[in-house]
């Protein structure tokens, strides 16, 4: 007791005198630690005299769990628990190991503390006690260093390193362990720890406030990479990172453009990686407004300012998101910024290792943004380890039926117990494995059953060993205005059902054919679907609006009685001029068709008010569309086939508007870029084109996996296919024009893993 009493006397004593030398702290004996029925000590703050003064003065309000005395002083292992959006540190504090039963059992700071780590739960800046309660009109009363205390949207440069200069503190007064240092978190969290996972052991630097003694970033431009220490100089890196419910990138993940493929990796702009809005996608509109009242209701934003400036002004953004259609060079400027700073796909580097918990129908954060970092890591690092979990989970419609729960959050404890205190336990999954749960009905009530599974596999690929496709060549038009308004309402993960028993991934309708939509279908035999449906088309887009125009997709199973419930759905945004064909995935799910049940994927250009609907008007005309459901299930000879090669995109061509400011260009391939021989303007006279113009494309390079397989195309179109135990480089007849888009599909293999790769390159070698 007497030792918690004086760290945490120590850890504030020195926060509130920062140019205080450690060894001349006194002790601050306003703060108490209470063993709890298991012995575990809290030592909590009021949240207003014994906030903790952040890198930058603002502070925060922060509670430290100890283990029991029996454990001994430490250091010990320590875990950061990070709350959601609009709430506060006792997200996950609890006063038994069992929480909630559900999505806190086993996941809380005294289960945690119980299992011998030091956890410290505390509430981000511009929430509850940390400057925040008040939202807007407090914006005009906040003082000190609390001025500067607004949200910042996650920002790595901010609440990032708000939880990393809390555990230098930690090491530095000898309760963490610098090896062993552990962050979690949920959904406004899970990004956060997703965040920190790819900083490792940098810092990203501020800037304007970095002039704490000993800053790492002291003298270091703004936002540049410094190696993280704590405050005494300690070498510090994160260990290990479970996010729950996260986003990996937040503008794909609240305004999706349906660019991301699961089978394709995230480069070079695959899936709008080069700036995120590649175009601008759809606002899931009911999600936003909603987290932005939460956000006001409980936190503090920043007082709008001139237009884009500074780049946290979030009630200007919400108001440019509500504004729709065409965008403007203000919006690619927000949305540039947002990807740039506020999520942690992007972060160059191999991040910590991670297990991350997605949702088949969260709503918000669909299982893409986890899907995105576990391709990014084993494309670019096949070491790296990322390991997946999935099911019935998350933000709304999610259900988190305490089966699934208790299942994942003891594979979190044997994740923790591996890297922070390296044991091997029974329900440690193992690395890049997939562990997933189908979605059952009811979600609630008495008769809830138990989701369906464990599923399990090797990897992702793994876990999808069948296909059932089904598809028309005929044309359908899809028409702005157009579906019918009553279903987007009653499925909206926001509104939700009226009934207890219907609510959330449960809802049913009376199945229709709304006006002015597409629809395509099949009659199950009975299989599992496992992944992400994808849809192909070809497509024309006509009317005033039609370079804004866009796609919802919706999946449905249709029971014999006429009842639908939704299983998926996705968006595609188009970009003008339109490509001729597309390829886009929904969110995906583990779900059972039941023999006899309609399987039926609807396009509509409406699904407010979860997407929001465009301004319209436009016409679609699709022809030849098809749709692809992965099965858990193999070949049967029947319904389920071999899953086939998976379509690539076309390149879309370049857009006829004033280029806008994209910010940085990621480069292809990561760290391993593709370095190709071209003819460039010198200055010399022009060289004539020929039909054997050609470019050379040195394959990347990677320590211990090797290219096995290169698929070519040109402008689209297959041209060849290369095989080889080591591929190194390719070469490629570009044809008279002596230019056009070269995308090479990779097969990489390390050991028995094999993972996909996109790379793509314009040429023009020839005048």
């Amino acid at each position: 007791m007497r030792h918690c009493l004086a760290f945490v006397a120590g850890l504030v004593g020195l926060l509130l005198t920062p140019t205080t030398a450690l060894a001349e702290v006194k002790p601050f004996d306003k703060l108490t630690c209470t063993a709890q029925s298991d012995g575990v000590r809290f030592c909590p703050g009021n949240g207003s005299t014994e906030r903790v003064p952040s890198w930058d003065g603002v502070p925060l309000d922060a509670d430290v769990t100890l283990p029991p005395e029996s454990a001994g002083s430490g250091p010990y292992p320590t875990i950061v628990m990070l709350h959601g959006w609009g709430s506060n540190k006792t997200d996950f504090e609890a006063s038994k190991p069992e929480g909630d039963g559900s999505v806190t059992y086993h996941y809380n700071n005294d289960y945690y503390a119980e299992q011998g780590y030091a956890v410290i739960n505390y509430t981000a800046r511009g929430f509850g006690n940390s400057c925040g309660d008040g939202g807007t009109p407090k914006a005009q009363t906040q003082s000190g260093e609390c001025a500067k205390g607004f949200i910042r949207l996650a920002d790595q440069r901010y609440e990032a390193r708000d939880t990393q200069y809390l555990l230098g503190l930690l090491v530095d007064e000898k309760i963490a362990d610098p090896a062993a240092l552990g962050v979690t978190g949920i959904s406004y969290g899970g990004g956060q720890s997703i965040e920190l996972a790819y900083l490792r052991d940098r810092i990203r630097c501020a800037g304007a406030y970095d002039t704490f003694p000993n800053d790492p970033c002291a003298g270091k431009s703004e936002n540049s990479y410094v190696p993280w220490t704590s405050p005494n100089g300690t070498p510090l890196q994160i260990a290990a990172s479970y996010p729950r419910w996260p986003w990996s990138d937040l503008v794909t993940a609240l305004l999706p453009n349906g660019r991301f493929l699961d089978y394709v990796t995230a480069t070079d702009g695959a899936d709008g990686s080069t700036g995120s809005g590649s175009p601008i996608g759809v606002p899931i509109s009911s999600y936003i407004s909603g987290l932005y009242l939460l956000g006001a209701a409980s936190g503090f934003y920043e007082p709008p300012a001139p237009l884009g400036e500074p780049p946290w002004d979030l009630t200007t953004d919400f108001a440019a998101v509500n504004v729709g259609e065409p965008q403007t060079e203000q919006d690619q400027k927000i949305v540039d910024e947002i990807a740039a700073f506020h999520g942690g796909f992007g972060i160059p580097g191999t991040p910590a290792p991670l297990l991350m918990e997605s949702g088949w129908n969260d709503d918000l954060f669909s299982p893409s943004q986890s899907l995105r970092v576990y391709n990014d890591v084993h494309a670019n690092d096949p070491g790296g380890e990322v390991t997946l979990q999935f099911g019935d989970v998350g933000h709304s419609r999610g259900s988190n039926k305490p089966t699934v729960d208790r299942y994942f959050n003891d594979q979190a404890a044997a994740f923790f117990a591996k890297h922070l205190k390296g044991l091997a336990e029974p329900d440690l999954p193992q690395t890049g494995s997939v562990t997933a749960f189908t979605s059952t009905c009811p979600a609630s009530g008495p008769s809830a059953a138990s989701d369906g599974g464990p599923f399990t596999a090797s990897s992702w690929t793994a876990l999808q060993r069948g296909a059932v496709t089904f598809s028309s060549s005929a044309e359908q038009l899809v028409t702005y205005p157009g579906g019918d308004p009553t279903l987007g309402l009653k499925f909206d993960p926001i509104l939700l059902g009226e009934e207890p028993e219907s609510m959330g991934a449960c809802t049913t309708a009376s199945a229709e054919q709304p006006p002015g939509t597409a629809s395509y279908s099949t009659v199950s035999k009975g299989f599992t679907l496992m992944g992400l449906p994808t849809v192909t088309a070809k497509i024309s887009v006509s009317g005033s609006a039609a370079g804004d125009a866009q796609l919802d997709a919706r999946l449905w199973d249709i029971t014999p009685a006429g009842q639908q419930l939704l299983v998926s759905r996705g968006d595609y945004r188009l970009s003008e001029p339109s490509p001729p064909n597309i390829v886009f995935q929904l969110h995906g799910n583990g779900y059972a068709f039941a023999a006899g049940d309609t399987v039926k994927l609807e396009l509509t250009s409406n699904d407010a008010p979860y997407y929001r609907a465009g301004n319209g008007p436009f016409e679609i005309a699709v022809q030849s569309a098809e749709v692809v459901l992965p099965t858990y299930e193999p070949p049967n000879g029947e319904q389920i086939k071999s899953p086939e090669e998976a379509p690539l995109p076309l390149p879309e061509p370049a857009p006829s508007r004033t280029p806008r400011s994209t910010g940085s260009t990621a480069q292809a391939g990561g760290g391993s870029q593709a370095a190709a021989t071209t003819t460039r303007s010198t200055g010399a006279r022009p060289r004539a084109c020929k039909s054997s113009s050609r470019v050379r494309i040195a394959l990347p390079r990677y320590r211990h996996a090797r290219v096995i397989r290169v698929l070519v195309f040109l402008n689209g179109k297959r041209v060849s296919a290369l095989h080889g135990r080591s591929l190194r480089a390719v070469a490629i007849a570009l044809g008279k024009s002596g230019a056009g888009q070269v995308t090479l599909r990779l097969r990489v293999r390390k050991g028995r893993h094999v993972t996909t790769r996109l790379l793509r390159r314009r040429y023009r070698a020839c005048a």
